[in-house]
């Protein structure tokens, strides 16, 4: 026994050694200038000290570069066979973050395919330093021939975790130093509104500050937040036993290993456990995905303390004669959700089908916005689809062409293209989001939203919102 543990620390001391370059040289990368978005091409950092696949860690292809902020989100993803669900986790990390929130918030998605050329077509988003993308080197990844088959997992599903937890350890290895706070989340969640703040608020909150983990999902690693400072001993663990257990039970071993005396019962460290482990509820965080990133697998998982999601906000909105060519579902009609107390849902919408609101009296707009799809619908939105304008009097409108307000008798919204989607409305707001230009329609005093070509998904909108 006293041989085996001085060969682990040994092994604990050498690992050590491999992850303080792996930091070093990782805040040594080069950016790639200006850009958001992981570029088709593989960016290698040479190594200095070696070929070990763990130094080999530091051969990121790096895209975007942010200045310290107070949360980094970090998203491992990879192909699914059946459904990829990334870019509505996205939509729904970015769906209604402020201008402040959006300034101190960094998502990091690992694309956890070797080199990949195809990540570049995964993510669009702004240029703004908001998201980084990052892909590891063929060298990074050692061979999975050799794996021992533990506690009556396949070999296929014993490769998939022990390859999940090196991604998990090379993401939070390069998100460490970009800011106080590191959350570590799936590529198949919905995220509730607000949740940046939330967990700011949640972690100033803490009275004592010796917690190693908060924890703001109770699914697995979801919504697992770790100071920024405590990541590379966590890293160190995993590195340690990453062959052996899943990451949910390697993390339960590390607060074990931090806090627990072996010489006290399993209920004094369990209660030492939960003293440094932290939950907040509602949980911020649910699993949406059916199909696991392990072929085959189906995992139905859902956060029992997540709750219910707000769909759509309802705002006060002039009196108008409304009308649509689309089929509504259930009860989600355009004259609930005009009047802020449920979503418009439509299906399956096809070119020049319209939502037509018809003013009683003209109305002064200085600008709008229509919000579709929402949280637990991102695709259910209006694609391709125009916002039109009809002026109530044409010559008072050019007369003030300059000014940011006039008064009209009709919008529309029209839709150009087919979709395979539903669509769904969920806020419309007239608060100088959009700036209005006249668009002169044949018919007076309308407001219509039209879809110009088919789709067979459905339409999903919360409702005009305050339009002035």
């Amino acid at each position: 026994l006293y041989q085996g543990l001085l060969a682990a620390e040994e092994q604990a001391v050498q690992i050590s050694k491999e992850l303080s370059g792996i930091l070093d040289n990782l805040r040594h990368l080069n950016r790639v200038e200006n850009s958001s978005m992981l570029t088709g091409e593989c960016h290698a950092i040479t190594a200095r000290d070696g070929s070990s696949w763990v130094r080999d860690a530091q051969q990121a292809a790096v895209a975007g570069c942010v200045m310290h902020v107070s949360l980094v989100l970090g998203i491992p993803t990879v192909k699914r066979e059946k459904q990829m669900y990334l870019e509505s986790t996205l939509s729904s990390l970015f769906y209604d973050l402020t201008p402040e929130e959006h300034a101190d918030i960094v998502v990091i998605v690992f694309v956890a395919e070797v080199c990949d050329p195809s990540a570049a077509t995964l993510i669009s988003r702004e240029r703004s330093g908001l998201l980084e993308v990052v892909s590891p080197p063929p060298s990074f990844y050692p061979n999975f021939n050799d794996l021992k088959e533990t506690f009556g997992d396949t070999r296929e599903r014993v490769k998939w975790r022990t390859k999940q937890n090196l991604d998990f350890s090379f993401l939070m290895l390069y998100a460490q130093s970009k800011g106080s706070y590191y959350v570590q989340l799936e590529d198949d969640i919905v995220a509730k509104l607000g949740y940046s703040t939330t967990m700011k608020n949640f972690v100033s909150q803490q009275t004592s500050q010796d917690w190693l983990v908060l924890e703001f999902s109770q699914l697995g690693f979801i919504g697992k937040m770790f100071r920024a400072s405590d990541i590379p001993v966590l890293v160190d663990f995993i590195l340690m036993f990453y062959k052996d257990k899943p990451i949910d039970w390697l993390l339960d071993h590390f607060l074990w290993v931090k806090v627990c005396n072996p010489e006290k019962d399993v209920m004094h460290c369990n209660r030492e456990k939960d003293s440094v482990k932290r939950q907040y509820k509602p949980s911020l965080f649910q699993h949406v995905g059916l199909h696991s990133s392990l072929p085959g697998k189906i995992q139905n998982l859902k956060d029992k303390d997540f709750g219910n999601q707000i769909l759509f906000k309802s705002h006060r909105n002039p009196h108008a004669e409304l009308t649509s060519s689309l089929s509504v579902y259930q009860s989600h009609t355009l004259q609930r959700a005009y009047l802020g107390v449920d979503f418009f849902w439509g299906l399956t919408p096809a070119a020049g089908d319209y939502i037509l609101i018809s003013f009683l009296q003209p109305q002064t707009v200085k600008g709008y916005l229509f919000r579709s799809g929402n949280i637990e619908t991102n695709g259910d939105k209006f694609y391709n689809t125009t916002v039109e304008v009809l002026p109530s009097d044409v010559r008072a409108l050019l007369i003030s062409m300059k000014s940011p307000k006039f008064q009209i008798s009709a919008m529309r919204l029209l839709i150009h293209t087919d979709s395979d989607f539903w669509v769904l409305l969920s806020e419309v707001t007239g608060l100088g989001y959009g700036r209005c230009t006249a668009v002169f329609l044949k018919s007076v005093l309308i407001f219509a939203l039209s879809q110009l070509s088919g789709t067979k998904m459905w339409i999903v909108w919360g409702g005009p919102r305050g339009l002035v």
